[in-house]
């Protein structure tokens, strides 16, 4: 199954979503869940900076421990909207998939036979199995996902600049670096995938004709050329995937040193400003910073990640 073209298609997302409308309530849901996920994920950070600057370095330990309880609240409080998230996620691709399924083995019934005498059945599962469950991944791993953490960099980076905008705008100036990479990355991996998506389609179709067929095969003696053939398509079905593992080899190194970058401008300003304005710029607003870039890198690196998966599943 040769696949052509731009990977991620609009109009065919929007035909996938037609088969959401029955699980609306989930849907609805899901994208509560990923809006209260992004609204809470900047509380932690600013409680630890709040409890270090007004509890721990003045030795309040009541306090501590009151802080130390909220702290604990919230860390159950995100865990149980985590676990309610990924379970509506799952739920939803799978029921979509489930309805998918069922209408293309429905469709496929009722075609006429000179479709499968010049379509290969091994394409014909690729399509049933294979492609349809990377469609679930767009609801379970992709555009859900893709909208969460887009929010969450979102309202990280606006907690940053309302907090101290000077300090952020210093420790954000390798981003347009990383946002660079990551493009280079999804339009290297996007060939790689689509690559990988043929091999597969290729490698389900030959197995399949010459198992089938696998009397004729010894029939005529072909056994020999047979493997030669076999041979090269799993050759280029791996090549494929090691290709694609080089440009992720490649891209969370990259990312680790562009936040790597960010971590030292953030040290070597934020002990600056503690020494030249020390009540502007505290110990708790660095470690609350050191907690946020993580914040922001993280949603990035996994954002080209995600959008692969919704390239996959076009």
């Amino acid at each position: 199954m040769a696949v052509t073209g731009d990977v991620y298609n609009t109009g065919l997302l929007k035909r996938i979503f037609k088969y959401v409308r029955p699980y609306r309530g989930v849907f609805v849901w899901s994208v509560i869940l990923t809006i209260m996920l992004a609204a809470i994920s900047p509380v932690r950070p600013f409680l630890i900076k709040f409890t270090l600057d007004n509890y721990i370095l003045a030795g309040n330990y009541s306090g501590l421990v009151n802080m130390t309880m909220l702290m604990v609240f919230m860390l159950i409080l995100q865990s149980l909207i985590q676990y309610s998230h990924t379970l509506l996620t799952n739920t939803l691709g799978q029921s979509v998939i489930r309805d998918l399924r069922i209408n293309v083995f429905n469709h496929i019934t009722q075609l006429r036979l000179k479709y499968f005498d010049k379509t290969p059945i091994g394409q014909l599962i690729t399509r049933t199995v294979s492609d349809l469950e990377t469609i679930a991944d767009i609801f379970s791993e992709g555009l859900i996902s893709m909208i969460g953490d887009s929010l969450q960099i979102v309202v990280i980076v606006a907690v940053m600049l309302f907090t101290d905008w000077e300090l952020s705008i210093v420790v954000l100036l390798p981003i347009p670096l990383l946002i660079i990479a990551t493009r280079k990355f999804q339009k290297a991996i996007k060939v790689a995938f689509q690559e990988i998506r043929n091999e597969v389609s290729n490698l389900n179709t030959f197995l399949q004709e010459h198992i089938t067929g696998v009397s004729i095969v010894q029939y005529f003696a072909r056994e020999r050329q047979e493997y030669k053939k076999f041979y090269a398509i799993n050759k280029r079905y791996r090549d494929a995937n090691i290709r694609s593992n080089w440009y992720y080899s490649i891209f969370f190194p990259v990312v680790e040193l562009i936040s790597a970058m960010s971590l030292g401008l953030l040290i070597w300003y934020g002990s600056k400003s503690i020494l030249a304005k020390p009540l502007d710029v505290t110990p708790g607003t660095i470690t609350q910073f050191i907690m946020y870039l993580g914040m922001v890198f993280t949603p990035i690196r996994q954002l080209a990640d995600k959008f692969n998966t919704l390239q996959m599943g076009m």
